[in-house]
């Protein structure tokens, strides 16, 4: 998936805002964000935030075959990874350009530079030596990556414990951490690198930039250094020309911000080491804030138990007796009752009524047939024939040879027995919703 690209309007507010000297996060020129270090459980997990920028570094080993070119010496791989859960722009199991380009940037930055003694690795020369594995994924994305990354594969490497090792003849014994205290690694100096962004063909600079500034950004500068103002690695990417003098500037900003933050690692690597060692909570678990849902803990309300017999009798003495009456039930329709006072229940009524209303419907109509079957029957007698006098107009129909009689009386016919007849169907229906 592709990152959204940034419109015009973005693209150019980002550019004004720099030149009038203006950050998007309030920060100054040459601030970096806050830098937030937390270890694991186990030696040598470290997590390391810079700002919402958040990577995750993991060492462990194993005992290897050593190189033929150096029998005498350790391995330190690295392995930096992006994920699709830091940023929708990458692409999990895939080689990327950036991926390449900070995986050999970390390389040059640590191994090159031989801050770890990799000769202290050895265990058999020519047969078995440590194998040190430094995975660092990246959690979160927003901006400058590889300064997170190389701060948390220090801190990492140097907080790691490897397992003591024994040698007896041709037989290598690897011990437990309960049988013997770990060993720590051999950290000569502590590279860190820091990232120098610049604007307009080098007109402007920025130090930590955040993710929406490098969108816009014309080149990248990125400077390794200890804090004994050594360079260990410098690469420039982008496509632009820089003097002299603005390397030499960015040098001199790079030497403060890393003595900065050399101070900060040792000084969490000391209160970690001091809160394992006095047995005190360390770790995810130490990071935690308090009072958390999923911690499952509140605080405990302080309730007085003391008079707690005298009220509740004041409060029986005040309450009325119940009374021992109870009335009967009363039948108000076949299969229901009411017991006590309330309202009537009316379940069952409305079907009785219905019954009743339906029964006296069909013995009117019943009677009006035969009312009316024996004035057919007159009629072939001979006697009168009574039309009724509909609401429209009279109609009176005269047989040859009988006398007519004009009656108004209300016809019972089929236009009348319809409306009787649906209204029994409405209240059917009624009944059953």
């Amino acid at each position: 998936m592709k990152e959204t690209p940034l419109s015009n309007c973005e693209r150019q507010f980002l550019l004004k805002a720099i030149e009038e000297k203006k950050r998007l996060d309030g920060r100054q020129t040459y601030d970096y964000r806050n830098i937030k270090i937390t270890f694991g459980t186990d030696y040598g997990c470290c997590i390391v935030d810079i700002g919402k920028t958040r990577v995750l570094a993991q060492v462990s080993c194993e005992l290897v075959a050593p190189k033929d070119s150096r029998p005498t010496e350790g391995i330190l791989f690295f392995n930096l990874e992006l994920s699709s859960m830091a940023s929708p722009a990458f692409e999990s199991n895939r080689q990327s350009e950036l991926l390449v380009k900070l995986n050999r940037l970390l390389e040059r930055c640590l191994r090159n530079s031989k801050c770890i003694d990799t000769e202290s690795l050895c265990v058999v020369a020519g047969e078995k030596v440590w194998q040190i594995r430094v995975d660092i994924h990246v959690l979160n994305h927003d901006g400058n990556i590889m300064d997170a990354a190389s701060i948390a594969a220090i801190t990492a490497l140097s907080h790691f414990r490897r397992p003591d090792v024994g040698i007896q003849g041709e037989e290598v014994t690897v011990y437990a951490l309960e049988e013997r205290d770990p060993i720590p690694l051999s950290v000569y100096h502590m590279p860190i690198c820091v990232s120098f962004s610049f604007f307009q063909q080098g007109t402007y600079l920025l130090v930590d930039p955040c993710e929406r500034e490098e969108r816009v950004m014309d080149g990248l500068l990125v400077i390794a250094m200890n804090k004994h103002r050594e360079i260990c690695c410098i690469q420039s990417s982008g496509g632009i020309m820089l003097l002299k003098e603005q390397v030499l500037r960015c040098s001199k900003i790079a030497s403060v911000k890393v003595t900065e933050i050399t101070e900060l690692i040792n000084k969490a690597l000391e209160n970690d080491r001091k809160v394992r060692k006095d047995g005190g909570k360390f770790g995810f678990a130490e990071s935690m804030p308090k009072e958390r849902i999923t911690a499952l803990k509140t605080e405990v309300a302080p309730v007085e138990m003391t008079d707690i017999e005298e009220k509740a009798k004041e409060i029986i003495c005040r309450t009325e007796a119940p009374s021992e009456v109870v009335s009967s039930p009363v039948v108000c329709a076949p299969g229901t009752g009411q017991v006590g006072e309330g309202l009537q229940n009316s379940w069952g009524l409305e079907e009785v009524d219905a019954l009743e209303d339906d029964v006296g419907e069909e013995r009117e109509e019943q009677d009006m047939r035969e009312q009316l079957e024996e004035e057919s029957r007159n009629a072939e007698k001979g006697d009168v024939v009574v039309i009724s006098d509909s609401e429209e107009e009279d109609v009176v129909i005269l047989h040859e040879g009988t006398q007519v009689k004009h009656v108004k009386k209300q016809s019972v016919d089929s236009q009348q027995l319809a409306p009787s007849t649906a209204k029994r169907r409405r209240r059917r229906k009624k009944q059953v919703i």
